[in-house]
């Protein structure tokens, strides 16, 4: 798709002129894949702040086809040592490129030693979060994307239930394994991230990993994972019951429900972040549970499972219109065990769009 990339370039120019750079030298692989459809593993992208004839792109030999492929639209440079190689063709034409910002929340001092080598007779100047700051804000192709991607683990979560993967006997790591494998399944590239099975008294560790425990009649089984497509991430996490659940774990799974729910309700344009945290974490404080909600309410989601912007009591800033974040409180009794009900979500205009569309009910297995 090279006019979205192309657009996405000319946004970014915006800001370099913002920044008073003449142009951006880009170094996280996250970053080229947003700004030119790039996806291997090694690359470098200057991107000029006046015009995109001058942008340039360079990877290695490996990826001449996928490069040719991937990136049509720009000038192609072959070199092992990407940033080097176009720090070098920047610093023979210093009157189009007397200064170069990086990425320095990306780059070592080593990195920037050889950067700085490279790059003699410019001036290389730091410029953080800038191609962050657009990709916070997801355009329709991007949310298409999340969108297929919580269906792939909706549709998972789906098929491990109806066929029996949740069952007393069965341990944390098969279930980990299963869900996972059913996503790949559904279309996923991946998981998001390695996924949290947490089964009684483990379901109280909010970022529990699995283990070989297995499952038993009674345990609370809390689910947090997953899908990638076209390397963007969905995030969802749902706590179910082997078998009659006791009342405590009713009202359990109650509270954070009402809680989950007052958060969503909250995500609008404009809304502070503090205050859609607040929204959640006032439900569960009012039921004497505020020490055991110990982490933010959600976080953004897209090329990276976890980006800006954060949703937390110590949190700034305002959502906008485009916004994918989740929304995922949880109450965790140390011994006894816990409830996380998570959603990925877009912040519209009026109600957010939930993409992922499991039940929220406490499902009892």
């Amino acid at each position: 798709m090279p006019e979205l990339h192309a657009g996405r370039r000319m946004a970014l120019r915006g800001l370099l002129r913002a920044a008073d750079v003449d142009a951006l030298l880009v170094t996280d692989l996250l970053n080229i894949r947003y700004l030119t459809g790039f996806t291997g593993s090694n690359a470098a992208l200057l991107v000029h702040a006046a015009d995109d004839e001058r942008s340039l792109f360079c990877t290695d030999g490996r990826y001449t086809a996928q490069a040719a492929a991937e990136v049509p639209d720009l000038e192609r440079v072959l070199d092992r040592a990407s940033a080097q190689a176009l720090l070098g063709r920047a610093a023979a034409h210093p009157d189009r490129y007397r200064c170069t910002g990086f990425e320095s929340q990306h780059v070592s001092v080593e990195r920037f030693d050889e950067l700085g080598a490279a790059a003699e007779g410019i001036e290389l100047r730091r410029a953080p979060g800038l191609v962050e700051r657009l990709r916070v804000v997801k355009d329709e192709t991007e949310v298409e994307a999340l969108r297929t991607a919580c269906a792939a683990a909706d549709r998972a979560l789906a098929d491990l239930l109806e066929h029996g993967g949740l069952r007393p006997g069965r341990t944390e790591r098969e279930v980990a394994r299963d869900l996972e494998n059913r996503m790949l399944d559904f279309g996923s590239e991946g998981a998001s991230f390695p996924s949290i099975v947490a089964a009684g008294a483990n379901s109280a560790i909010p970022h529990h990993r699995p283990t070989g425990t297995p499952l038993a009649a009674g345990d609370l089984v809390k689910l947090d994972f997953g899908a990638v497509v076209d390397g963007y991430h969905s995030d969802m996490t749902r706590t179910v019951v082997l078998g009659e659940p006791a009342a405590w774990q009713r009202d359990l799974h109650e509270l954070v429900h009402t809680a989950q729910a007052a958060g969503c309700a909250a995500v609008r344009p404009a809304a502070e972040v503090v205050a859609v945290d607040r929204a959640a974490r006032k439900v569960i404080e009012r039921a004497g549970h505020a020490d055991e909600f110990s982490h933010g309410l959600g976080h953004g989601v897209g090329l990276q499972v976890h980006e800006a912007p954060s949703l937390a009591a110590t949190a700034v800033g305002t959502l906008a219109a485009g916004m994918a974040v989740t929304v995922e409180p949880g109450v965790y009794l140390a011994g006894r065990g816990g409830v996380r009900i998570e959603d990925t979500l877009v912040v519209r205009e009026g109600t957010p769009e939930l993409l992922t569309l499991s039940t929220k009910e406490l499902v009892v297995v």
